[in-house]
């Protein structure tokens, strides 16, 4: 599998001429679910969900497909039928030939104030990669490459370091990072490489991994 970083919580994977991408939002590149067999969304977002670009992804290729959580769903079910799935925690579906589990329900506390949203997380291929959305979810599953999400209002390191020991991957890179400016990001590797317990990695957006 190869695994492409795109801007903030966005990922694309390919197998076997085949593309899945996670959490193609407006933080994102304009064009990150293009060419997409099949995308997937972990809550409704702005920086995770972009109702306009997951429409033009859905409209160039007829074939593509969404899964979210059904606060995104009920937005493009509709234009889209047949091609829009809800999933919940416990779900397991086959997508553009991926094999993924759903993890989790709420969103992390940003503020006991603010309500909390639904979240899921993404496992995909039997533990190959666990993207979790907005919340530090740990699936009932042996996870290889976790995505974490490095930095965000809802969050601090020491919470970070605590979910990737408790996840405990065989290695670990950042996404949900664009608010961590370059001059933070030798702050944040140092600490999650030294104590997080996992190989930590980092992409640039646009660069590449084989998994």
């Amino acid at each position: 599998m190869k695994l492409t970083k795109m801007s903030h919580a966005c990922v694309r994977l390919e197998k076997d001429g085949r593309t899945l991408v996670l959490d193609p939002g407006g933080f994102s590149e304009e064009d990150a679910a293009a060419g997409a067999d099949a995308i997937l969304v972990t809550h409704e977002h702005p920086d995770h969900f972009h109702e306009g670009r997951l429409r033009a992804a859905l409209d160039a290729d007829p074939a593509a497909e969404l899964w979210a959580l059904r606060s995104v769903a009920e937005q493009l079910a509709a234009a889209y039928p047949g091609r829009v799935h809800t999933v919940g925690h416990g779900d397991t579906f086959t997508a553009a030939g991926f094999d993924v589990q759903v993890h989790g329900e709420l969103h992390a506390v940003i503020h006991p104030d603010l309500p909390r949203v639904t979240n899921v997380g993404y496992l995909v291929d039997d533990g190959l990669v666990f993207h979790p959305g907005d919340a530090l979810t740990v699936p009932d599953h042996a996870v290889e490459t976790l995505l974490v999400p490095v930095q965000a209002p809802w969050s601090k390191i020491s919470e970070v370091i605590d979910y990737v020991r408790e996840v405990a991957p065989r290695r670990v890179y950042d996404v949900h990072d664009a608010l961590l400016t370059d001059l933070a990001r030798p702050i944040y590797d140092t600490h999650l490489g030294n104590l997080g317990g996992s190989e930590h990695l980092r992409l640039a957006p646009g660069g590449t991994a084989d998994l």
